[in-house]
């Protein structure tokens, strides 16, 4: 079937009719119980971990993950494969910046300027020069669900597939009919991104960076500068860089930012050794402590908006330094390790199984479109970590959200003094399963 035949025929299918839905409500504004109940610092839990003396077992498979795109010599996925966007999000099923619904000849033009008839014919290795946006459609436009729902509107953007964090591994399959943005595959996700914003690299380079020893960067938004002192980029915690030397009280290491006409720039930059870790941390207190207070300071950020993170993201730089690669999304997450099922448990039921089956730090929750982590028993409550939206809420038929919107540490049990909480929908009726990523 032809590109063309495709597009028009999906759009044909999907612009016969909507339904309109109930008005709805979200309110920021509140604190949640739980924030004054449970202390927003990792120290108040890590009694409950159980250290690792010696790092897992894990590293080779991290760094294979990580460089993947590095080893393609075309595109891992095949051109149906990434067209799903096109049959998701469509007319009369989708709003713009003004929140109106985007006209049916908006979905035309994205597909035209996807040129994917040249899918796969470009295929080469590239690098994040700044921190990313990762696009379904070749543009930075929004594009809602109905904004009258809760859970729905402003923030989340629906083509936002992920951010990348700058110098990660990049393979690029084609541009866009413009040339202005590159079709890419991240180890984790594929979107559109401005060419402008990364670098082709040669096999040469790819070798030498994945061969080399890997400062992992522990702090948010540190200002990482050259040699000179000039700003290169920030450094976030699921970021890695090669180290070229090793100095008294930092690390030298390799970094590529923009230069003129599109080119690249190598440049070597300083690493404090309080800012980064060569290689991958242990599983024990002190490191956990880090890196969980670091994730605390995270707001809500759909699929990476704004350089913030969502539940799947914040877990999946959270475990970065500690060489334990995860997918990108909470459904693929819940697959890791040994899985444990809590469908058709009692409320009780689900308690007992979290608290004996769990291990603190190691263990993830999954509920349909959200991931937590498992810190323990506080005060006989089961603690998690997690970056959520906000709470649902149900009221004379109409459903709502108290607006959270960031990283919290919580009960199973969040937002139950809210008005109008629904039960129902709390985070422990909703537990699926539990899975322990170490093992």
């Amino acid at each position: 079937m032809g590109h063309r035949y495709f597009i028009a025929s999906v759009l044909l299918a999907l612009s016969l009719g909507g339904c309109a839905q109930k008005p709805s409500a979200q309110e920021a504004g509140f604190v949640l119980k739980d924030l004054q109940t449970f202390p927003q610092s990792a120290q108040a839990y890590t009694d409950n971990i159980c250290p690792h003396t010696q790092p897992l077992p894990i590293q080779e498979t991290y760094n294979n993950k990580y460089f993947e795109p590095w080893y393609y010599t075309q595109p891992p996925f095949s051109i149906e494969a990434i067209l799903w966007p096109y049959a998701s999000y469509t007319y009369e099923k989708s709003y713009g910046i003004d929140l109106q619904l985007i006209p049916p000849e908006w979905f035309a033009k994205m597909y035209y300027k996807g040129n994917y008839a040249r899918y796969g014919m470009l295929n080469k290795k590239a690098i994040s020069l700044s921190y990313l946006n990762l696009r379904s459609f070749p543009t930075q436009k929004p594009l809602y669900r109905d904004p009258s729902r809760a859970g729905e509107g402003f923030p989340f953007d629906y083509l936002q597939n992920s951010g990348v964090h700058a110098n990660e591994p990049l393979f690029v399959s084609h541009l866009s009919e413009e040339g202005d943005w590159a079709y890419v595959f991240t180890s984790y996700a594929t979107g559109w991104v401005p060419l402008r914003k990364i670098s082709f690299v040669s096999d040469k380079v790819t070798e030498s960076w994945q061969n080399a020893r890997q400062v992992e960067i522990l702090d948010e938004f540190y200002p990482v500068k050259d040699l000179q002192g000039r700003f290169v980029f920030y450094g976030r915690v699921g970021m890695r860089l090669p180290i070229v030397s090793i100095e008294t009280e930092h690390y030298v290491a390799l970094a590529i930012t923009p230069g003129r006409n599109h080119s690249a720039i190598y440049t070597q930059v300083k690493i404090p050794f309080e800012v980064g870790h060569e290689g991958q941390l242990l599983l024990n207190s002190s490191n956990f402590e880090k890196t969980v207070d670091l994730m605390l300071r995270s707001n809500y950020g759909w699929g990476g908006l704004f350089q913030e993170r969502d539940c799947s993201s914040m877990l999946r730089d959270l475990y970065a330094p500690f060489g334990l690669w995860l997918p990108r999304n909470s459904s693929e997450q819940a697959k890791i390790g040994k899985v444990i099922s809590l469908e058709h448990l009692t409320l009780e039921q689900k308690r007992v199984t979290i608290i004996k089956e769990g291990i603190p730090f190691e263990t993830l929750l999954y509920k349909q479109g959200h991931i937590l982590l498992y810190l323990g028993v506080y005060k006989g409550e089961i603690a998690v970590l997690h970056n959520a939206w906000g709470v649902k809420t149900l009221q004379n038929g109409v459903e709502g959200r108290k607006i959270v919107g960031k990283t919290v540490i919580t009960s199973l049990n969040m937002g139950e003094e809210v008005e109008g909480y629904d039960k129902e929908k709390g985070l422990l009726s909703q537990i699926k399963s539990i899975n322990i990523i170490t093992q």
